[in-house]
C-alpha cells in the first residue's frame, strides 16, 4: 500500500477526455435553451462545456434565465443529449490509457459533471470501469467545476495525495488549480491547446492515445 500511494492520484474527467460527446453536449444545450426562448450561440455554450449543468444556464445565458427558467432547460438538455446516444463513441485509446494508468499503481477516479444516469449511459460506451477506483458525478451534491470540490472529494475517496487532473476544458483545468492538483489537458474536447495551457495545463495532447503515448514525459511519468 505505501508504495501504492507514493503515485499520484489521476482524476479523469468524461466528455471530451475518455468519450467524443462535447459537440453532441453543445447541440443538446443549444436545443434546449431554444426551446424556452433563449437564443445563445454555439461558440459561447461550447466555450461552456466542462462546468457544471447548474452552472451553466446562468453561464451563458444570465442569473434572470436561471432562475426563471433553468431547471427546464437542463431536463430538456438531458433529453436531448440522451436521443444522440447513438452517435457518441470512445475516443481514441481511452480504455488503454486509463489501464496503463492502473497498471502504473495510479488510484484512477472518474470524476464528471454529468448526472449519474447519463454518466452511467457513457460509460457504457467505453471499457473502462473495471479500472476505476472510484466514480463521482454530478448527482453527488458536490459543488461542480470549476470549483476546486469535486477533485477534492474524487481524491479523498481513494485515501488522499497528490493528484493529476486530466481534462479537455478550461473549467476542469480551474478546478485543478484550486484543489492544488496539476492538470494534463487534452484537445479531444475541442479546446485550442492555447487555452488550456493558459489556463494551467502543464501539457497539452491530442486525445488520450497521444497522452498514452507520452505518459514519461509529464506529471504520470513513472517514478
Amino acid at each position: 500500500m505505501v508504495a501504492e500511494l507514493t503515485s499520484p492520484v489521476v482524476v479523469l474527467d468524461l466528455d471530451g477526455t475518455l468519450v467524443d460527446s462535447v459537440y453532441q453536449h453543445v447541440v443538446a444545450w443549444k436545443a434546449a435553451l431554444n426551446d424556452v426562448g433563449l437564443r445563445v450561440s454555439g461558440v459561447r455554450i461550447h466555450e461552456a462545456i466542462g462546468m457544471g449543468g447548474d452552472r451553466l444556464v446562468a453561464h451563458v445565458a444570465g442569473d434572470a434565465a436561471e432562475d426563471a427558467v433553468g431547471d427546464d432547460v437542463r431536463a430538456l438538455h438531458d433529453k436531448y443529449f440522451k436521443a444522440t446516444l447513438r452517435t457518441v463513441c470512445a475516443l481514441d485509446g481511452a480504455s488503454e490509457l486509463a489501464a496503463a494508468l492502473a497498471t502504473r499503481g495510479h488510484r484512477v477516479v472518474l470524476a464528471s459533471s454529468s448526472e449519474a444516469d447519463i454518466v452511467d449511459d457513457l460509460l457504457e460506451l467505453v471499457d473502462v470501469r473495471r479500472h476505476l477506483d472510484a466514480v463521482l458525478t454530478g448527482s453527488d451534491g458536490v459543488p461542480s467545476k470549476p470549483a476546486p470540490d469535486i477533485v477534492d472529494e474524487a481524491v479523498a475517496r481513494v485515501g488522499g495525495g497528490p493528484a493529476v487532473v486530466v481534462g479537455d476544458a478550461v473549467w476542469d483545468a480551474l478546478s485543478a488549480e484550486s484543489a492544488g492538483a496539476a492538470f494534463v489537458g487534452l484537445r479531444s474536447g475541442g479546446v485550442a491547446a492555447e487555452r488550456l495551457l493558459a489556463a494551467g495545463a502543464s501539457r497539452v495532447h491530442d486525445g488520450p492515445r497521444d497522452l498514452l503515448d507520452h505518459l514519461d514525459e509529464g506529471p504520470l511519468r513513472g517514478r
